[in-house]
C-alpha cells in the first residue's frame, strides 16, 4: 500500500494519457486530495504547456500551479546526467515531489513519453525516479502492431527488469491490443513466475482515441479554419491527396477521409463538401487546402451561403507534399476540451480494468472526506455497475443529445430518447455525436401507443378522461415517457431541460403515483461542499408542509441519503434550538420531530433525528457544544429538513453560491418509480448527473 503511484510506458504512442486519465478518476473517487506530478516532461516549446499536465489539471480541476507539477524537461535531464550530475537530478526531483506530498494525500506520477529516440535511457531514468520516490509502478505497454507472443514476451521482460531494480510493479496494462487476443494475453503473462503478484489488464484498440481529430490536424499544421468551425472534433481515419478530376477522385474517398488538395482546386473542394451531403458516399472528415491559397471570392461566397457547411475546411501554408509528410507524424491526442474522447477513454478504462482490485493495490485507505468531483464520479460508477433504462422525453434537445453521447460512452445507463426519429438522428449527426446505442421512439408512431392510451384512460376514468384526451396525453413525450416507466419499459425518467417542473411532475402524480404509505412527493438537493456531501430537503416541491408532512420528508430524505452513500443524521431546522424559543412555527417542528422519530422506529430504528435546531447548531460542532452539547446530531448533521419551501430554496441557493458548492437535484422522492426534474437552465453535466441519480434510485427500488 502506498500514497503514490508511478505510471511509466515502455515506448511512445502507448496510449499512456488515457490510462493516466482513468487512474486519476479512480483517485478522485477514493482520495480527498490528489496531486499530479511529472518529474520529466518533453520540451513543450516556448509558451506551451505539457499536454498531459494540461489535460489532467483541466479535466479534474486540480488547483496546483503548473510550475509545481514537473521538475525538468528531458533535454535538461539529459544534460545533467551527461555532466555527471545524476544524483543532483534525482535530489531535485525528490524535493519537488515532497512539496506536493506535504500538501496532498496522494501523488500520481507520470513518466516520460519515450519520444527522445533513446528508449533504454528513458526506461532506466523512469525506474530510478520511481525507486527514489518510493512509488509502486504501473506499467503501460503497447500492443499496437505486435503479435500476441511479442506482447507477452516484451511485457514479461519489462516487469522482470523493473523487479530486478527492486521496484514494486503493482499493475501492468497492455494498451491498444487486438480485442480478440486480450484474454489470452493476460492469461499468458500472469502464468509467468515473476508476474503472478502483478495485476495485468489488456485494453483493446479504440480508433476514436488513436485517430487525430480535425482540430489536431489544424493545430499540427498551424492551419486556419475557413469553414465548419463547429465540426473540428471530427475524427480522421485516412488521408487522400486529391489531384485527379472529380469523376475519378470521388471513387477514392472513404469513411473518415481527410482530403488534401491545393487551395486553387475549387472543383475538388466543392465536390468534397457535396459528397458529405450525399447518402451515396462515405462521410469524409474534412479538407486541407495547401499552398496558403484560399478559395476565390465567388467560390467563397457560394460556400458561405451554404447553410451549415458539413465538414471543416482548413487552409495551410506549404505545398501538398510537405503537408502530407508532416501529417504522417501526427497521431490522436486527448485534448482537455474534447469531452467525447475523454468519455471514451474513461469508459474503455472502466470496462477493461478491475478498478476495485487496482484501488486496493495502490490506495492506502479511503478518505472519509469527499469532494464534488469524487461524488460525481461515484454516481457514475454506481449507476454503471447495474445499468438501468432511463427515458429522456426531450430527445431532440442539444443538451440532452450531448449528455446522451457521454452517458453511452461511459456506459452509465441504457438511454431511450423520445421524438421524431429522423429529427433526432439528424440533429445528433449535425452535432457530431454518436447515439447509435440509444433507443429512439416517436410516441405517436410507437407500437406501444394504443396500449398506453387505453391504460391512461383506465387509470384516469374517474377523472372523466375521454379517448381524445388520452390520445393527446400520450402524444406528449413527457406523458408517454412516464407511461413507459409505469409499464416497465423504462426504469426511470428525466425531463425538464425544456419543460416546466409542473409539466414533468404532473404525469408522475397521475400515472406512477406515490409509494404505499407516502402522502406526498418531496425532494432533496445533494449539496457537494469542498469536503463533504449534505442532503437538503425539501427545497423544490412543497411550499408550506405541515408537521406530518415534514416528518415524512425527514424519513424520505434520510432514505435517499443512504442510497447515495451519505450516513444520515437528520436535523429538523427552525429559528430555535432545543427549548430556546417558542411560537407556532417552533411547535410545528417539535411535533414533526416527534412524528419522525415514531415513523423511524418502524423503518429505520437507528436513525438519529434532532429538532428543533438552528442551522449553525446543526452543522458547526463548536456551536453545537454550546447550544445542545449532548445531541448525536447537532454539529454533525448530514440531512437538513427545512420548515418550508421559502427557507429551503433560499438556503440551498445561498450555500451553493457562498460556499461554491455543487447542488445536484432536485431529486424527487416518494414516487413508486423514479422520475426527476431538470432546471431549464441545466448544463450537460447536470443532465448526466441526474440520469445517474435516477438510475441509482431505480437500482434501490429493485433491491
Amino acid at each position: 500500500m502506498s500514497t503514490n503511484l508511478y505510471i511509466t510506458a515502455t515506448e511512445e504512442r502507448s496510449g499512456k494519457s488515457a490510462i493516466v486519465l482513468g487512474v486519476m478518476q479512480l483517485l478522485m473517487r477514493e482520495v480527498h486530495k490528489a496531486a499530479f506530478f511529472r518529474p520529466i516532461i518533453n520540451d513543450p516549446g516556448e509558451g506551451n504547456r505539457d499536454h498531459d499536465i494540461n489535460l489532467i489539471l483541466s479535466e479534474y480541476q486540480l488547483d496546483i500551479p503548473y510550475e509545481d507539477t514537473y521538475a525538468y524537461t528531458l533535454k535538461e535531464a539529459r544534460e545533467l546526467i551527461n555532466s555527471g550530475q545524476h544524483a543532483l537530478l534525482l535530489e531535485n526531483i525528490l524535493k519537488k515531489y515532497k512539496q506536493l506530498e506535504a500538501k496532498y494525500n496522494f501523488v500520481l506520477c507520470e513518466g516520460t513519453d519515450f519520444q527522445g529516440k533513446d528508449s533504454a535511457f528513458e526506461f532506466d531514468l523512469n525506474a530510478d525516479i520511481a525507486a527514489n520516490l518510493g512509488a509502486p509502478v504501473l506499467v503501460v505497454a503497447s500492443g499496437r502492431k505486435k503479435s500476441a507472443d511479442e506482447i507477452v514476451s516484451l511485457t514479461q521482460l519489462t516487469i522482470d527488469a523493473l523487479k530486478d531494480k527492486s521496484l514494486d510493479v503493482a499493475a501492468a496494462i497492455i494498451n491498444r491490443v487486438d480485442n480478440g487476443d486480450a484474454k489470452d494475453i493476460v492469461a499468458k503473462i500472469q502464468s509467468k513466475a515473476q508476474c503472478k503478484e502483478t495485476l495485468v489488464y489488456a485494453i483493446g484498440e479504440d480508433e476514436s482515441l488513436g485517430n487525430p481529430s480535425m482540430d489536431d490536424v489544424c493545430r499540427w499544421l498551424d492551419g486556419k479554419v475557413l469553414y465548419g468551425h463547429g465540426r473540428m472534433d471530427t475524427l480522421v481515419d485516412n488521408y487522400i491527396i486529391a489531384a485527379m478530376q472529380i469523376g475519378n477522385f470521388l471513387e477514392y474517398i472513404d469513411e473518415g477521409s481527410l482530403i488534401i488538395t491545393p487551395g486553387d482546386r475549387s472543383d475538388i473542394t466543392l465536390a468534397s463538401l457535396a459528397s458529405r451531403l450525399s447518402s451515396s458516399y462515405p462521410n469524409i472528415a474534412g479538407v486541407v487546402l495547401t499552398g496558403g491559397i484560399n478559395p476565390s471570392p465567388s467560390v467563397h461566397r457560394l460556400i458561405e451561403g451554404w447553410t451549415g457547411v458539413p465538414v471543416p475546411v482548413v487552409s495551410v501554408e506549404g505545398h501538398t507534399y510537405q503537408a502530407t509528410q508532416k501529417l504522417n507524424e501526427l497521431y490522436g491526442r486527448i485534448q482537455p476540451d474534447d469531452q467525447k474522447k475523454i468519455a471514451s477513454a474513461l469508459g474503455l478504462f472502466e470496462s477493461s480494468v478491475d478498478v476495485r482490485a487496482l484501488r486496493e493495490r495502490v490506495v492506502e485507505r479511503k478518505s472519509s472526506r469527499i469532494t464534488p468531483k469524487m461524488f460525481e464520479y461515484s454516481l457514475v460508477e454506481k449507476a454503471a455497475g447495474d445499468r438501468q433504462r432511463i427515458v429522456l422525453p426531450e430527445g431532440s434537445g442539444e443538451r440532452v443529445l450531448r449528455a446522451t453521447d457521454i452517458l453511452l460512452r461511459r456506459a452509465v445507463a441504457d438511454i431511450t430518447l423520445l421524438g421524431p426519429v429522423d429529427e433526432v438522428l439528424h440533429k445528433a449527426n449535425g452535432l457530431g455525436l454518436d447515439i447509435s446505442a440509444a433507443r429512439i421512439i416517436n410516441p405517436v408512431e410507437s407500437e406501444f401507443f394504443e396500449d398506453y392510451k387505453q391504460t391512461y384512460m383506465e387509470l384516469r376514468k374517474k377523472k372523466g378522461v375521454t379517448e381524445d384526451i388520452a390520445y393527446d396525453r400520450m402524444s406528449d413525450p413527457t406523458y408517454f415517457g412516464t407511461m413507459m416507466v409505469y409499464k416497465g419499459e423504462a426504469d426511470g425518467m428525466v425531463s425538464g431541460s425544456v419543460n416546466t417542473t409542473a409539466h414533468t411532475i404532473r404525469p408522475a402524480f397521475e400515472i406512477i403515483k406515490t409509494k404505499p404509505g407516502a402522502a406526498i412527493v418531496s425532494s432533496v438537493f445533494l449539496m457537494c461542499l469542498k469536503d463533504r456531501v449534505l442532503v437538503f430537503g425539501d427545497c423544490a416541491v412543497n411550499p408550506n408542509p405541515e408537521a406530518p408532512q415534514l416528518a415524512e420528508i425527514a424519513i424520505s430524505s434520510a432514505q435517499t441519503a443512504r442510497i447515495f452513500g451519505v450516513d444520515p443524521r437528520v436535523a429538523m431546522l427552525s429559528y430555535s434550538t432545543g427549548a430556546s424559543g417558542s411560537g407556532a412555527d417552533v411547535e410545528k417542528i417539535i411535533e414533526a420531530t416527534d412524528l419522525a422519530r415514531k415513523r423511524a422506529q418502524e423503518c429505520c430504528p437507528d436513525l438519529p433525528i434532532e429538532g428543533p435546531l438552528q442551522y449553525d447548531a446543526a452543522i458547526d460542532p463548536d456551536v453545537a457544544a454550546t447550544k445542545l452539547p449532548d445531541s448525536e446530531v447537532a454539529g454533525r448533521a448530514t440531512v437538513f429538513v427545512f420548515p418550508d419551501l421559502n427557507a429551503g430554496n433560499n438556503t440551498y441557493k445561498a450555500v451553493q453560491r457562498a460556499a461554491q458548492a455543487v447542488a445536484i437535484g432536485p431529486v424527487l422522492q416518494g414516487l413508486n418509480k423514479p422520475v426527476n426534474d431538470l432546471s431549464r437552465g441545466c448544463t450537460v453535466p447536470d443532465i448526466v448527473n441526474t440520469v445517474a441519480i435516477t438510475a441509482i434510485q431505480a437500482q434501490a427500488e429493485k433491491e
